[in-house]
This record gives structure tokens, C-alpha cells and sequence, in this order.
């Protein structure tokens, strides 16, 4: 089913490809000088084809994007080369044609859809505005804007119609969006991190939903994303780019299996795998930093942080140079790069085992219920959990489900409702941050999601880490500045970094400045709210090696927020799920893995993508998580559960908290021999089981 009547204004005709960028360059103006950004870039979309740009945040992407729609910002501008979309080339058009081409042939989904949605207009209103572009009268407009909300699957389109974006979840504005940019049929569809904000399960719909819509209003795809699973599943061939160049391109299950560039294996390396667990294995990183924006150093860009490189690396440039059939790679030593050595000790130092037998947080019948709309909201319902001194708790679900408020509640930003009780140390701490004494105060500390939000953009890192000593360690003068010395140096920075402020600092370098604020009260318990879901994976794999090194040198207890499925893997030693605020599962991370599962953590468990193709067949959840104002009666998970019983319990009685293996508790009716286990599921379709060759 196609939506836009009038054919795109630049059909392909046969044999022509969707997207040709040949020698592209790029340069932005700064301070009267212009700095080379992209530098020779070169790849093509043929028809109906996915291809993935990868690479680490800075390394020309999304510039890359703003090109090929010619949305560079005003101080950037094309230097050479060609951009053909449809056989049209994009840098001989007048502003009228690339308007026509932007709304009819082009079209882009970005990574966040409440940006790209007007907060003070209905939903309807909005995605009528793309078919009134093409012509429609109004009526006509908003029938064919309710026909490509079906198209993407949305229940209710007419009620989702008269919504403003405010009143829908991320995954459906994300649809929403999609919508939007699929109405016309375009040619090319770019998609720039689409999925980064979204939890597994909305994830795993989006990107069914992309693969889908790719068939049926038959477009070619450009993917951005730094997830390299992600990139895995839905494209067909990768480029990979660092530092403003494509480094490596070539069929993406080749470049992921067999990668020939030592950035291509430092990036893999990055991430953790099913194998992999903090207690006998550190992440490996890739040394050193991106290059100045601009910086073009003599030879190889990648030579710096490269450990194969050699004098030549340094003083000539390697060419893109072919490595049979389609694959390329811009590199001297492409057959010696998959052994190339690791950047940092596969092993940690030996781990202090755990100091104490009493728990340093005791959650005893938590429970928190809001008031909206003069409706009782149950965010929290009954949560019981201890956290012993040098353990990890991961946090997992979907959106909405509790996480944050079971956060906001230990932390004392939010007061549970009466009867809850919430232990520290061994003695019960006062429900809000505002009545507790210093240290309490000190021994709660909170890593949060951006730390653009988190830090103060006027204030120093001096400042910033100061701040924390003096207000929670009470330090000053020479001690103070000691002790600030000496935590910049445990999160890996270094003095010269001290008097920068945010803006001045990488993403990565910002993280490790919420990092060291934190520490600076010398906590028992921090809570890690998403501190890695907005980076790249070689930024996260050392931000997660440098919380391992500090919890194992501290024994700093965490509680970690992520709907990353791996890393929460990686890095705990326990983990709890919750669905509407209620645990359906807690135990030892291992066994919660591998089983029996409860169906909602199967669910979750089956939807995260794999590098090497591998995992359980995606078990699709029914509807969306009911309001948590008005949760269905017994089991909360029934309406949406795909082993409900049939005899009527699920829906009428709610079960109860039951042990099924030592130490893990499962909320679910059915009888053991029933419940998922990982190594019972089937692989995905085409794929081979895991661990066999």
C-alpha cells in the first residue's frame, strides 16, 4: 500500500541508485578559518538497500546527513564532490527544488521525535501537513494522515490523532514520526538514531516496524546509529567512519565477523558480550581521543591511537583499498588488524569480597501512589529488596514501569507512601533528602542520564568536584584541594582538565566529571540512572571499566537503571524487573539470564539484537503497558502475557512473590516446567546456535 498518489518527484529509474556521495568534503567556518570536517567520503545506497554509518560521536555522521539533505548549519558548507539522490544532483538545485525534493523524495526520522514534533499541535493536525504539501485539500489530508497511522501500526489511530505529542509514550511519538516520513514514499529514508532513547521492547517494534515499511513503500535506508547491534540487524553493507573518513565499508555480517580495521576491531571489542562479566573481565577501550574537528594530521588519522602503527602509518595516507568483493578498508595492516593487541588488561585486579553480612540498603514494603487528575496512581507497589556493600542491582524494564521513582525514593526525592520503609546502614533514613543529616546525604549519591543537564555549564570542574567536597566531606583548603587531585586521577582524568567547563569537554569527559562529583562524599550506594545509554561504545566501555575499578577499590555499592540488557549483564551481580511498579522477577543475574524466566523478562530478554546474529525468536507483547491509574485486575501482565493461563487465574487472581530457584523469586502462576529458559529458545530465523561454529 503506497500513501502519496503523485510519484516522487525523482524516481529511480532502473539501474540508478537511491544515494551516490562520491569524494565528498565538508568544511565549517570557525573564527575566519575553515575547518575540513568529512574528507573524501564515498559510498552509495542502491535501491531498496540499507547502509549503516557507525563510528564514534564526533566522527562526521550525522554531518554526513545534514549534507545529503544540504541542512549543514550556516558556518558549513560542501567544499567538493557530488551528492546525487535519484540520479539529481543535490548541489545544482535551486532553493524551489530542494524544497520539492525534501518533501517528496528525502525524508528523515531523528533520534529525538518529541524535538521534531510541535508540542502545541494535535498529532493529527500535524501529519496532515505533509499530505497538504503535496496538494491535498484539508478533509482528504487528515483521512490519508489517519491511514498512515496504520500504516505503522498504532491502535486507535483516531484516538492518537487528537493527542499532542506530551500525551504519548516515546515509542509512539517515535512511530508517529516514522508516519510522517514514510507518507510520501520517499526514495531515501535516513534514519539518525532512531532507537537511543527507546527501552528494549519499543526498540525491537521500531525496528521491525522500519524493516516492514522498507519492503512495503519501497525505499533505500541510511541508518546512523552507534549501536552496533542495531546496525547488525537492520543493514545490509557499514561504513564505518572515524575522524571524518570512511575507514572501512564493505556487507555488514563481514565487517562484524571478520572487521580488517584496528578502529573496526576497537569498536567491536567495546562491547559487552554474553560471555563476558565484570568480575573476571575488563572491556577493552581504544586508547587516546578523536582529533580536533579539522585537525587533519600527516598519514594514517587513525595512527595516533592505533597499536600496529608504524613510521609509514605516520607519514603516508593509506587509500580506501579493495579487499575482495565488496568489502574496503583504508589501511596498511588490514591483515593484521583482528590481532591487534588490547588497550587495557583483559583481567581486573583480584575483587574484595563482600565486607559486611547486613545489607547497606534495606527496602521493606515500598509502595508510592500520585495523585493525577484526581485519579490514585500506584508508581510503586510493595517492593521489597536488600543491597549488600560492593554488589550491583540492576534495574531493568520498560518505560514507565517504576524505575525511576524506586531511584527517586531511595534517593529521598520523593516520599514513598506510609508504612514503606527504607534502611540505611542499618538504621532507617528520614522519606525525603531535605530532613536527612549530612551523612545520609553522602552515602546517596546519583550518576544521572546527560550530564549536559546534570552539570552546571558556567561552573568549572574545579568548581563542580569542589562544591561536592566541601558541602559533603566538609574539606577545605589544602586538604580539599588534595583530596580533588587525587579523584580526578581515580576517574582518569587529569589536571589540565580542572579549570574547563562542560562545554569544553567531550561526553565522555562530562560523564567521568558526574562520576568523580559523585564520589567526592565518598558514597556506600550510587545510583547510575542510564549514565551510558547516550554514548558511544568505546566512551562506554570505559566509563563501565572505571565503575567497576572504583566499586572494586571502594566497594561502593550500585544500582543501575538501564533497558541496555547487556550491559546490565556486565556489570550485575543481581537484578530485579519490574512492570508496573510491581517485581515479576529478582534474583542473581546469572540465573534471571538464564533461567526459567519469567514471560514478561522472556519478553525483554528476546528482543535485544545481537552482533553476531544470535538469540531467541523476538516474543511480541500484546498492546501497550496499561495505565498504571487503572492496572487490570490479578495478574498485572495478563493482557499482555503470551503464556496466560486459560482457565481464568491470570486474570482474576494476583499471584504472589515464590521462590523457584535459590534465591530468585518469580511473580507468575505457572508451574516451573513451564516458565522460558535461554538455552530452550529458539534461534532467530537464519541464524546458527550460539557458540557453534
Amino acid at each position: 500500500m503506497t500513501l502519496a498518489e503523485p510519484a516522487p518527484l525523482d524516481a529511480l529509474r532502473e539501474g540508478e541508485d537511491a544515494l551516490e556521495v562520491s569524494h565528498l568534503d565538508v568544511a565549517y567556518r570557525v573564527r575566519g578559518k575553515d575547518r575540513l570536517t568529512l574528507r573524501d567520503i564515498n559510498f552509495r545506497i542502491g535501491p531498496h538497500e540499507s547502509f549503516g554509518l557507525v563510528g564514534e560521536s564526533g566522527c562526521g555522521k550525522s554531518t554526513t546527513a545534514q549534507a545529503i539533505t544540504r541542512y549543514l548549519p550556516r558556518n558549513g558548507r560542501v567544499t567538493k564532490g557530488s551528492i546525487r539522490v535519484a540520479g539529481r544532483d543535490l548541489m545544482d538545485l535551486g532553493q524551489e527544488e530542494l524544497r520539492r525534493l525534501r518533501s517528496r523524495t528525502v525524508s528523515v526520522v531523528y533520534q529525538e521525535p518529541g524535538r521534531a514534533l510541535n508540542p502545541s499541535m494535535r498529532i493529527g493536525r500535524q501529519i496532515a501537513e505533509v499530505f497538504e504539501v503535496l496538494g491535498s485539500d484539508r478533509g482528504e489530508a487528515l483521512a490519508r494522515a489517519e491511514e498512515a497511522l496504520r500504516l505503522v501500526q498504532i491502535a486507535g489511530p483516531g484516538r492518537v490523532m487528537q493527542a499532542y505529542p506530551h500525551q504519548l509514550s516515546g515509542g509512539m511519538l517515535q512511530r508517529v514520526v516514522i508516519a510522517m516520513a514514510v507518507a510520501v514514499d520517499p526514495t531515501l529514508l535516513i534514519l539518525d538514531e532512531p532507537t537511543t532513547a527507546l527501552d528494549a521492547t519499543v526498540e525491537a517494534e521500531v525496528l521491525e516496524l522500519v524493516s516492514g515499511l522498507r519492503e512495503q513503500v519501497d525505499t533505500a535506508v541510511l541508518f546512523i546509529s552507534h549501536n552496533l547491534a542495531v546496525i547488525a540487524k537492520m543493514c545490509d553493507r557499514v561504513g564505518v567512519m572515524y575522524a571524518g573518513e570512511i575507514v572501512e565499508e564493505g556487507p555488514a555480517r563481514e565487517i562484524f565477523e571478520s572487521p580488517r580495521h584496528p578502529y573496526t576491531v576497537g569498536l567491536l571489542r567495546c562491547v559487552p558480550r554474553r560471555e563476558h562479566r565484570k568480575d573476571d573481565h575488563r572491556l577493552d577501550t581504544i586508547p587516546g581521543f578523536l582529533p580536533s574537528p579539522g585537525e587533519v594530521p600527516t598519514g594514517c588519522i587513525f595512527s595516533a591511537r592505533c597499536a600496529l602503527a608504524d613510521d609509514r602509518c605516520r607519514a603516508e595516507t593509506p587509500p580506501l583499498e579493495p579487499l575482495g568483493g565488496t568489502r574496503a578498508s583504508r589501511c596498511f595492516k588490514s591483515a593484521e588488524a583482528p590481532a591487534i593487541p588490547r588497550s587495557t588488561p583483559e583481567q581486573l585486579e583480584v575483587r574484595a569480597g563482600r565486607t559486611s553480612a547486613a545489607p547497606v540498603v534495606r527496602l521493606g514494603g515500598v509502595s508510592k501512589t500520585y495523585a493525577a487528575r484526581g485519579e490514585a496512581v500506584r508508581a510503586l507497589v510493595d517492593v521489597d529488596l536488600e543491597l549488600y556493600p560492593g554488589e550491583t542491582l540492576g534495574v531493568v524494564g520498560e518505560s514507565g514501569c517504576g524505575k525511576t521513582t524506586l531511584a527517586r525514593v531511595l534517593l529521598g526525592l520523593t516520599a514513598p507512601d506510609a508504612g514503606s520503609t527504607v534502611e540505611l546502614q542499618g538504621h532507617p533514613v528520614a522519606p525525603v533528602a531535605t530532613r536527612r543529616g549530612r551523612d545520609d546525604l553522602r552515602a546517596l549519591q546519583i550518576v544521572f542520564q546527560n550530564p549536559d543537564s546534570a552539570l552546571n555549564r558556567r561552573h568549572s570542574v574545579r568548581h563542580i568536584v569542589g562544591r561536592a567536597l566541601t558541602k559533603l566531606a566538609g574539606l577545605s583548603g589544602e586538604a580539599r584541594e588534595a583530596r580533588l587531585v587525587e579523584i580526578i586521577r581515580s576517574v582518569r582524568m587529569e589536571e589540565r582538565h580542572l579549570p574547563m567547563r562542560p562545554a569544553q569537554l567531550s561526553g565522555g569527559l562530562k560523564q567521568r566529571v558526574a562520576i568523580a562529583r559523585a564520589f567526592a562524599g565518598e558514597p556506600a550506594v550510587l545510583v547510575c540512572d542510564e549514565p551510558t545509554s547516550a554514548l558511544d561504545v568505546s566512551v562506554q566501555a570505559a566509563i563501565l571499566n572505571l565503575l567497576v575499578d572504583l566499586q572494586s577499590r571502594d566497594q561502593v555499592t550500585y544500582v543501575f537503571i538501564s533497558h541496555d540488557l547487556g550491559v546490565v549483564r556486565y556489570l550485575s551481580d543481581r537484578i530485579v524487573v519490574l512492570y508496573l511498579g510491581r517485581v515479576m522477577e529478582y534474583g542473581p543475574a546469572e540465573s534471571v539470564f538464564a533461567g526459567p524466566h519469567h514471560p514478561y523478562t522472556e519478553a525483554l530478554l528476546s528482543a535485544v539484537p545481537t552482533l553476531d546474529g544470535t538469540g531467541r525468536e523476538r516474543i511480541r507483547l500484546e498492546g501497550e503497558i496499561p495505565s498504571p491509574a487503572n492496572p487490570p485486575s490479578g495478574c498485572v501482565f495478563h493482557t499482555r502475557c503470551p503464556r496466560r493461563l486459560g482457565d481464568g487465574t491470570c486474570e482474576t487472581v494476583e499471584p504472589p512473590l515464590r521462590e523457584v530457584t535459590p534465591g530468585k523469586v518469580l511473580r507468575c502462576h505457572l508451574p516451573l516446567e513451564a516458565l522460558g529458559r535461554l538455552e530452550d529458545a529458539p534461534a532467530a530465523a537464519g541464524t546458527r546456535p550460539e557458540g557453534e561454529d
